[in-house]
């Protein structure tokens, strides 16, 4: 077995999505809080389109892995 210099899944790359107790998903109502697991950094968000772009400049951001 070889293991990967590369991971796949980093752990720079993980997240816990927390969602509130009115999110509504099948409805398309999305709110909470999503976590960088390595970081602890939170960000809040009130919709899909504020949960992508929390995620996308968290991404933007150069990682240590």
């Amino acid at each position: 077995m070889i293991l990967a210099i590369h991971p796949s899944y980093p752990n720079s790359r993980a997240y816990v999505l927390k969602l509130h107790r009115d999110a509504r998903p099948r409805q398309g109502r999305l709110i909470g809080r999503l976590e960088h697991v390595t970081t602890g950094e939170q960000f809040v968000f009130g919709s899909a389109e504020e949960l992508l772009a929390c995620l996308a400049r968290d991404g933007a951001r150069p990682k240590s892995e």
